[in-house]
């Protein structure tokens, strides 16, 4: 069960307990990059080839392309159950609605002199979303991925996610898409589909940016075409810290340290608390949950290899773990516990107070489930509007700005040894009066 560890005043995790950087296993590149270059050479019968090789789909024997058409797309939400397609839409909503809420346009101030300076916002163009599938779907993926995508303007929606078995795409994706604005959809994954994105084939023209999570392969890819295509994260296994004191309710821990830990065998997830009793009660009570566990085996290995108690002698300690460890989930459920949201600096999203469990972030809040994992909160972001648009300074001098700023513009041209930048300074005032005319 999870480890337990008690913390000095003022001591950090052992880094080698929390390490969770993502390095990709050379045989994984290998077979990465072999998949690139042979979607880029060859287009759509690679696509094909890597279909059936990975997800055991010959999608000609189905006589289907790798496009979902339109009959299939519509015919969707008549195949999914009616509690689930309401749970999409008012969930749908949620999203939209909080995304909204985070657009802005572009900023301009006129200085004294005249100057107008800004930046001027614009959509991207095209972004591809990749919906991880296989054993599992993720309909929600589709929803936040997609839907900041729309809020932000962006014309081109491109969405990947693996075939099942018998070649189609799980009907819950496919009213997702519809439901966040996606028509445009392939029956593609992994890191092919990674590739199709960045590039293009004959029947899929390249986009702008890639966003959404995947398996160990799709990150890689992503990392590979990082820099001729943009991308959102580098998304790692799922993590959980919960920061906890004697006011929290042991078994409610348990249940959503299992709720993390039941993804799969690498989620890592850390109890950090002031209460040692607590260190004892919360393994007491995973051990009665996962006698009703569907998925005990999973979340017992995660817990087994992944999870930590760790017991700090005070406050001060247990948020120094907080921010050492940098959770991509971080729940709060301690006494006063908005006082203490401006002492974590490092989460990807923080869930306060007992009525909030990261599963309402998973599904149904509104702020962006797409989060930075692996310790990258320290520097990264949730997906959000601002991953949709692109920012274009503005810049409007007038003879006055020119003249106040010029001599120092020559003089750092001059010491940097390039002669027609501080000459274009100089010629403006030769040449034109101070209306700008010739």
């Amino acid at each position: 069960m999870m480890q337990v560890l008690s913390l000095e005043s003022g001591q950090t995790p052992p880094a080698e307990l929390i390490s969770r950087r993502a390095v990709f296993d050379p045989d994984v590149q290998a077979t990465v990059h072999r998949i690139i270059e042979a979607v880029r050479q060859r287009g759509d019968e690679a696509l094909a080839e890597f279909t059936q090789e990975f997800d055991g789909v010959l999608l000609g024997d189905l006589r289907l392309g790798l496009r979902v058409d339109e009959q299939e797309l519509q015919a969707a939400a008549k195949r999914v159950d009616k509690d689930l397609q309401r749970a999409l839409h008012e969930t749908g909503q949620n999203i939209f609605d909080f995304h909204e809420s985070q657009r802005r346009s572009g900023t301009l101030i006129t200085r004294d002199d005249g100057a107008v300076l800004g930046s001027k916002l614009s959509p991207l163009d095209s972004v591809g979303i990749y919906v991880p599938g296989g054993q599992a779907v993720y309909p929600s993926t589709v929803l936040m991925c997609a839907l900041p995508a729309r809020v932000a303007g962006v014309r081109r929606v491109a969405m990947f996610t693996p075939p099942g078995k018998d070649g189609k795409v799980d009907p819950a994706i496919l009213l997702a898409a519809q439901i966040a604005g996606v028509s445009e959809v392939y029956r593609v994954g992994g890191a092919q589909a990674i590739a199709a994105l960045a590039y293009g084939t004959q029947s899929i023209r390249p986009v702008d940016k890639i966003v959404g999570p995947g398996n160990a392969y799709v990150a890689c890819a992503k990392r590979m075409v990082s820099g001729d295509v943009g991308i959102d994260l580098l998304a790692g296994p799922s993590e959980l810290a919960i920061l906890a004191d004697d006011s929290a309710e042991p078994s409610l821990l348990a249940i959503d340290l299992m709720a993390q830990a039941e993804h799969d065998t690498h989620a890592a997830c850390y109890l950090i608390t002031t209460d040692p009793e607590l260190a004892e009660e919360v393994p007491a009570e995973i051990d009665a949950f996962l006698e009703d566990s569907p998925r005990a085996d999973i979340t017992r290995h995660a817990l087994d290899q992944n999870g930590i108690i760790f017991v700090a002698p005070d406050l001060e300690t247990a948020l120094l773990a907080v921010n050492t460890i940098a959770p991509e989930h971080l729940e709060v459920q301690m006494n006063d516990a908005w006082d203490l949201l401006g002492l974590i600096d490092n989460a990807g999203a923080l869930f306060v107070g007992p009525w909030s469990p990261v599963a309402v972030g998973d599904y149904a809040a509104g702020p962006n489930h797409t989060l930075p994992t692996s310790g990258t909160a320290r520097f990264a972001s949730p997906l959000s509007v601002d991953d949709f648009v692109k920012s274009t300074s503005v810049i409007s001098y007038s003879y006055s700005a020119l003249k106040a700023d010029g001599d120092n513009i020559v003089t750092i041209a001059n010491s940097e040894g390039l002669w027609a930048h501080g000459k274009s300074i100089r010629a403006r005032f030769e040449l034109l009066d101070d209306e700008g005319l010739a």
